[in-house]
């Protein structure tokens, strides 16, 4: 079994905390789903949220879901002039059979922008 890294965005409407934990936790959910796994094939979770975003650690939408033994942390993205706002991203590390060809990244709605050339 290889370790592997998958990637995922998604851009939130707005900064509430209620909605960041169902955009969150929806694209949790679509990075496990879309790859196969369960949260027992997670070695870690590196949030990233735009520094726009206050109301909740990324982080905690994970632990709702269950992902309560799997080592989590938030970080602030850099403050790039004209850079998407409202962006949650997460770098999972994760065991798995798939080759790095067949992991498959994951960014929802606008955040698909991000990485037209990975966006699923």
């Amino acid at each position: 079994m290889a370790v592997r890294a998958v990637r995922g965005a998604v851009q939130l409407e707005r900064d509430d905390a209620g909605h960041m934990e169902q955009q969150v936790g929806a694209l949790l959910t679509a990075v496990l789903e879309r790859n196969g796994l369960t949260a027992d094939d997670l070695i870690s979770i590196w949030f990233t949220a735009t520094p726009d975003l206050h109301s909740d650690f990324p982080a905690a939408a994970a632990r709702k879901l269950g992902i309560v033994d799997v080592p989590l942390i938030c970080a602030q993205e850099l403050d790039i002039a004209g850079a998407m706002p409202r962006v949650v991203r997460i770098l999972a590390h994760i065991e798995s059979d798939r080759s790095r060809a067949e992991i498959n990244h994951v960014y929802l709605g606008a955040a698909a922008a991000l990485r037209k050339d990975i966006a699923q």
